[in-house]
């Protein structure tokens, strides 16, 4: 699988991420089995929160043997210093590390997130201790609002953003094109989730995927169009979505990666245009 470099560190990681979820509420024998795959794939990017259920749990067994050769991140959903140092803790205990390669913070989406995380006793107090006590290597975080990525991008030096970046929200909301731009412009990891998202799940309509709160692509022709339009962005590496089905699919069409043509993103326009993007509605942080 081809690698990239995260920003301008040096790391190189592989172009398609693990996704913790892929390993949530399995069997340690299933959870040791993706995590072969994926290395047998060529992957060396691993990605995981305590919000993912079991995965934390799951994935540290699975991941043990090839610790040392791969780049480790997690996350934490907590705003303040003393709980994202307890999930921080925890989180390197049941992962069975000493140290992460990147540590974010999860899912900033209202400034309220913003406001306490980076205020007095925030989350980023813990953040920048534990970077000192090599607990962490990297910083950064996740987000769901352009808004709130910008913001954050201005107020401290993180080392990388993951974001949405798919094909929907790009050319039918113009979501994500801000985001890159700033980031490029820092010389940021750029990170991306959602590139296999097609919109919302309609109204009273059930998941098609237990693990996707959104219709994801799973037509595998449309699916490598999607994967090649986020990789075609000036990004390190996409997480496909958490559905073991969905991740091997993403994982086959990675491996003979090519940038996506003119053409190819015009058909694309053609059919964002009947979807309702993911990028509407909460996702939308109003101005301050």
């Amino acid at each position: 699988m081809d690698k990239r470099e995260y920003g301008n560190t040096g790391e190189m990681l592989s172009i398609i991420g693990f996704g913790g979820i892929v390993a949530k509420d399995t069997t340690a024998e299933e959870a040791s089995q993706r995590v072969s795959f994926a290395i047998d794939q060529g992957i060396n990017y691993f990605d995981v929160a305590p919000g993912y259920g079991t995965a934390e749990v799951c994935l540290g067994p699975a991941l043990e043997p090839y610790r040392k050769d791969v780049f480790l991140a997690c996350k934490t959903g907590k705003r303040d210093k003393a709980g994202a140092r307890e999930e921080l803790d925890r989180s390197l205990d049941r992962l069975r590390t000493d140290h992460f390669d990147l540590y974010q913070m999860h899912a900033m989406r209202t400034w309220e997130d913003f406001d306490e995380a980076m205020g007095p006793n925030g989350a980023l107090e813990t953040f920048v201790e534990a970077r000192e006590s090599g607990q962490v290597r990297y910083l950064g975080f996740s987000a769901h609002s352009d808004k709130v990525a910008l913001a954050l991008m201005d107020a401290f030096d993180f080392d990388s953003v993951l974001f949405p970046l798919n094909w929907v929200n790009y050319l039918a909301a113009d979501f994500g094109p801000s985001v890159v731009e700033k980031a490029m412009s820092k010389n940021m990891g750029k990170l991306a989730l959602k590139a296999l998202a097609r919109g919302r799940v309609p109204q009273g309509e059930d998941r098609p995927y237990d693990r996707c709160w959104y219709e994801p692509v799973d037509d595998p022709e449309l699916a490598k169009l999607a994967l090649r339009f986020t990789l075609s962005q000036p990004i390190t590496a996409a997480i496909p979505p958490g559905d073991p089905g969905l991740f091997e699919m993403a994982v086959n069409l990675a491996q003979d990666f090519s940038p996506i043509s003119e053409e190819e993103i015009v058909f694309l326009k053609d059919q964002a245009a009947s979807v309702t993007p993911l990028a509407t509605g909460d996702w939308l942080t109003p101005a301050r």
